[in-house]
């Protein structure tokens, strides 16, 4: 599996330094963005997806393409590197994903939930089927309090990134990541129980 952070044909630098001129003003170097970080927005889209009902009405491409405008409309980021833009973009298609199920569960008035699993992160032991909405709800409890703990949980689960990437996004080491993301799953385990 590629990483978002290894070089693609343009060296990381190269979205580094676009995302250092955008944040100096420069609006061409926004647009010169997209087509570098496209293909890594659609994996991650498609990471989401995969992890959500089959009849999902959103798909990997939409889901891209409202995180990127709402990346693009970004005032106060201080851009620093592509770890960092990409952290931000799971976030964001976190955001959508969760308006989504929550506008169309309001619609439905079914009380159908919509369900993902832990397994697809591949840990052992983290195998019980969990709804979307309830682990976003314990993941805002889990950061009131911890903060490191639910940005790992957020990158790892809803952004696939590995424990390097997170690592390199959160700018923490490597076992901090791996005790933060064993002790967070252990914590929402409880909670979604």
């Amino acid at each position: 599996m590629k990483s978002p952070f290894a070089a693609s044909g343009d060296a990381p630098e190269g979205i580094t330094q676009l995302l250092l001129k955008w944040k100096d003003g420069d609006s061409s170097a926004r647009e010169r963005l997209m087509p570098l970080v496209y293909d890594e927005l659609h994996r991650l889209a498609g990471r989401y997806l995969k992890r959500e009902r089959a009849n999902h009405s959103l798909q990997p491409t939409a889901l891209v393409n409202e995180a990127y405008l709402r990346l693009v409309d970004q005032q106060k980021v201080e851009w620093q590197n592509r770890a960092q833009f990409f952290g931000l973009a799971a976030r964001l298609m976190r955001n959508i994903l969760v308006d989504h199920a929550r506008r169309r569960q309001a619609a439905k008035r079914s009380g159908q939930d919509y369900r993902i699993s832990f397994e697809s992160i591949h840990q052992p032991g983290i195998n019980p089927e969990v709804e979307f909405i309830a682990v976003n709800e314990a993941l805002e409890r889990l950061e009131i309090f911890d903060p490191q703990k639910a940005r790992v949980v957020e990158l790892r689960f809803f952004g696939g990134l590995s424990i390097e990437e997170t690592a390199e996004v959160l700018q923490i080491g490597h076992a901090t990541v791996e005790r933060d993301w064993k002790l967070a799953r252990a914590w929402l385990r409880r909670e979604l129980e």
